[in-house]
């Protein structure tokens, strides 16, 4: 059996015989741009025409046993044509086209001289950077990542505007906040009524108030102790409101538009576990595909990260759970049951992120049942908490 290593290089593939003698090639355009384009195809195990044509060639000269580098080109090589492959990193004619690469680009006539290759392998090089930063900004699930971390940055933001509107507004109807739990409705009163003398029964429902909590408002507007609000520090206090209602409404937005992408990219991820949950998972792994890499043991702890180093330190238990505790199952769940829940919804996670990024099918729904029969049986079977070891009474 005749055997070819082919070898990938900036300005095209080489096919070297066993003797590492060059008996065949395919050329990239001398145009950076266009060289970079197919280089980086062939990284990402393409088979691009030109090498397809290049194996072909080669298979017509009895050339039956093809050995490369790259583990996933070889692999769609080997898909696509049905050839025999190898792989071998490095290999022997792969070392010495490296070691040379400058004088055989002159001495096929790519280029003209030493410096015009060096010159051209720089361009080449720069624009493979560009691609993959380009590739990188385009993957949509560190897009969901940016959104996700923008909402919890939204989310510090909101809270500390809301705990300053309420201790502002507090000086003026200190009863209002004792009666109105959401901050985005206690906002809203303020943005839009102002003083407490507006805060009328008519006006209260007409901003969706139940007529029940409106009477309790309007009576305790009407006995407030608060003191009176100049018209200039009610009105920064009414910017201050509409400001946060504006970011509500954004993070309203970039809540959405995490779903919608979640449905688009990780359907299962998001099925199972909701797209908030979802969402923070692949922000904590780096990305989906990142995702669907790890064990189930580490998505069983991601956002644990500081407990489990600090057990790890001083010898104490690890955490049983990160970011999934917020997921109903566990934090509704027993003390004694989160851990064996945890690790079955953690089991499921990694199923679903690997059929999300290497196949598409969707089982959500099936995984999401799986997972309650299992819940289900643990609930079953753990009803009472586990009896406490007896401590041994000194002797």
């Amino acid at each position: 059996m005749a055997k070819t290593y082919l070898v990938e290089t900036a300005f095209g593939i080489l096919a070297l015989n066993e003797q590492e003698e060059i008996i065949d090639k395919t050329l990239y355009p001398k145009d950076p741009e266009k060289a970079s384009l197919l280089a980086l195809q062939a990284e990402k195990g393409e088979v691009s025409s030109q090498l397809e044509a290049l194996v072909r060639r080669l298979a017509e000269k009895g050339f039956d046993r093809f050995v490369l580098e790259n583990e996933r080109l070889a692999e769609a090589l080997r898909e696509k044509l049905k050839v025999s492959v190898e792989v071998e990193s490095p290999s022997r004619a792969g070392e010495q086209v490296r070691e040379n690469l400058a004088d055989i680009a002159v001495k096929l006539g790519f280029v003209d001289s030493q410096e015009a290759f060096y010159s051209f392998l720089r361009e080449v090089s720069t624009w493979i950077s560009r691609l993959k930063v380009r590739e990188a900004a385009a993957r949509k699930d560190k897009v969901v990542m940016q959104e996700v971390s923008t909402v919890d940055e939204l989310d510090k933001a909101l809270n500390v505007l809301a705990g300053r509107i309420r201790e502002w507004y507090g000086l003026h109807f200190p009863e209002l906040s004792r009666l109105i739990d959401s901050h985005e409705t206690y906002v809203r009163l303020v943005a839009s009524l102002g003083e407490r003398g507006n805060f009328k029964l008519e006006k209260l429902a007409e901003l969706g108030l139940p007529r029940s909590k409106a009477e309790k408002v309007v009576e305790a507007a009407e006995a407030s102790l608060g003191a009176p609000m100049d018209r200039e520090d009610l009105e920064a206090l009414q910017n201050l409101c509409r400001l946060y209602l504006e970011l509500a409404k954004a993070r309203r937005q970039l809540t959405g538009r995490i779903e919608s992408l979640l449905d688009e990219i990780a359907p299962n991820l998001k099925a199972l576990v909701g797209p908030t949950i979802g969402a923070r998972l692949i922000s904590l792994a780096g990305g989906l595909e990142e995702l669907a890499r790890l064990p189930s043991s580490t998505i069983q702890v991601l956002g644990a990260e500081k407990a489990l180093f600090r057990a790890l330190r001083r010898g104490g238990r690890p955490p049983k759970h990160g970011i999934i505790f917020q997921h109903p199952f566990i934090h509704q769940a027993p003390r004694w049951q989160r851990g064996k829940i945890a690790r079955a919804l953690a089991g499921k996670i990694s199923i679903a992120a690997k059929v999300d990024v290497f196949s598409g099918n969707r089982i959500g729904d099936r995984l999401k049942a799986d997972l309650e029969k299992r819940v289900a049986e643990i609930r079953e079977k753990y009803r009472k908490p586990p009896a406490k070891p007896k401590r041994k009474g000194r002797r």
